[in-house]
């Protein structure tokens, strides 16, 4: 179960371990953690640093599960080369929604609520005793919720809000794409499935409901997409269930039966096949023929939205690093090109007897 509670919150730990393999013995004194990066006042460790790399890893395993090594090093590496400037960005962002009074206090209640959903656990408290089982620490597991969702906002905030495409350029990209929209009759679909594979008749009955309660709160109003990214068992879930388009024939008669009289964002009832309990909305509907630009304004929009999101993000992280102070220590990479600083032993200072002190330290660079 730990596995999959980490999974629903798609984060690494990001405590500070002391005594980490970064530690060292020296006598009575000893270094307790090696600090990669300082951003602002605050510090990213080498073993935060590799706990990053070990969830990437997981994951690539996880999406690619017949890659051999050879093909798993290969997706692995561009994605490993950022790892630090990953982290970096995130800071900055979670500081910067600290700095905008961001508060998402109901939004961590609704985020758990639905974690002990997606894990089939009956209350908080034994959410809580299983996240303490798993081996992660109940507050830095809500810690890590607090800071995906202060991201979240403030990429929305700061960027998705300015980046809007105007009608004008919907228009334009209509113009300049007119033979992309002659289509066939066909549907854009995405699901949301309950897997029943492996489980008993006595188990599936149970795992129906859960189809029937996630259909449910579909048609009371909340977003399909962000439920199957964080209910669907498909394969698809991490693209909030996107199956993509599909003309008449190409899908299972009794999934066609179902989607091709459907319109644009109406959804099926809950679907029986062999692998689990499926549930698919149309997103839209095309006729055959010349699609108006009424009907693929959304598509436009959102792959307008897109094509700027990424370098808009990008202009904005580098804006709010030319504001920050930032070190990187000597021998390790951030792609964003902050400079490295010289290293150097600080011992930490001294404590009264009274508070245990060991004469432990840190070690610090870029003073």
């Amino acid at each position: 179960m730990g596995r999959s509670v980490a999974k629903s919150i798609g984060l690494c730990c990001a405590c500070l371990c002391l005594g980490s393999a970064g530690a060292a013995a020296q006598g009575n004194r000893r270094v307790l953690e090696e600090i990669v990066a300082r951003v602002n006042n605050e510090i990213i460790s080498r073993s935060e640093l590799e706990r990053s790399r070990a969830t990437l890893r997981n994951e690539v395993q996880q999406d690619c599960p017949r890659c051999t090594p050879a093909e798993l090093e290969e997706r692995l590496a561009p994605l490993e080369k950022n790892l630090l400037r990953d982290l970096i960005d995130n800071l900055l962002l979670i500081q910067r929604a600290k700095d905008l009074g961001v508060n998402v206090d109901t939004e961590i209640v609704r985020r758990m609520d639905e974690i002990r959903l997606q894990n089939n656990i009956a209350s908080m408290e034994d959410l809580e005793q299983q996240v303490r089982a798993s081996g992660m620490d109940y507050e830095d597991f809500r810690s890590n919720i607090r800071n995906e969702l202060y991201r979240q906002e403030v990429m929305r905030r700061e960027v998705g809000s300015r980046i809007i495409p105007d009608k004008s350029e919907i228009q334009k990209y209509y113009d300049e794409h007119l033979q992309q929209f002659d289509r066939p009759e066909q549907v854009y679909v995405r699901e949301i499935l309950v897997n029943t594979e492996g489980k008993s008749d006595a188990e599936k009955p149970p795992l129906q409901r859960r189809a029937e309660e996630l259909l449910a709160r579909v048609k009371s109003g909340e977003d399909f997409g962000e439920l199957a990214k964080r209910f669907s068992d498909g394969s698809t879930a991490k693209a909030g269930g996107e199956l993509g388009m599909f003309q008449r024939g190409q899908l299972a008669p009794v999934l066609e039966l179902a989607v091709f009289q459907l319109n644009r964002n109406e959804v099926t009832a809950v679907i029986p096949i062999q692998t689990g309990f499926l549930i698919l909305q149309v997103m839209e509907h095309y006729v055959a023929g010349q699609q108006p630009l009424e009907k693929v304004e959304n598509e436009i929009t959102n792959r307008l939205y897109s094509e700027k999101m990424r370098p808009a993000l990008r202009v904005y992280l580098d804006m709010m690093r030319d504001e920050s102070y930032i070190d990187v220590k000597p021998g390790y990479v951030d792609t964003a090109g902050v400079p490295s600083r010289p290293i150097e032993e600080i011992p930490a200072a001294p404590q009264s007897n009274a508070s245990g002190g060991d004469g432990r330290r840190l070690l610090l660079f870029g003073r």
